[in-house]
């Protein structure tokens, strides 16, 4: 496997030469890149890939350091252990 074929984003089977070509391609943010690849759209909401994505973006690309990184959004809402226990019958 060589470094292009590493998958960055699990989720969406994104690529590492895929996150480089794109941005180098649209010279894009963090965000950009995102909704381009959907690298970081997939069940995880961005968990695994999030940082590998922002530092991708960051290093093809002219931008500055205090651009804004991606946030990610948990997958659903939170419930307590009491709730995922309850059985019912």
């Amino acid at each position: 496997m060589t470094e292009k074929e590493m998958i960055i984003c699990r989720c969406e089977e994104v690529t590492y030469g895929q996150l480089v070509e794109t941005a180098k391609k649209f010279s894009c943010s963090s965000r950009e890149l995102k909704l381009r690849t959907r690298a970081g759209m997939g069940y995880c909401g961005g968990r695994t890939c999030r940082i590998a994505v922002d530092s991708i973006a960051l290093s093809t690309t002219n931008r500055d350091v205090s651009q804004i990184t991606l946030k990610y959004q948990p997958p659903i809402r939170p419930i307590s252990f009491g709730k995922l226990g309850d059985v019912t019958k």
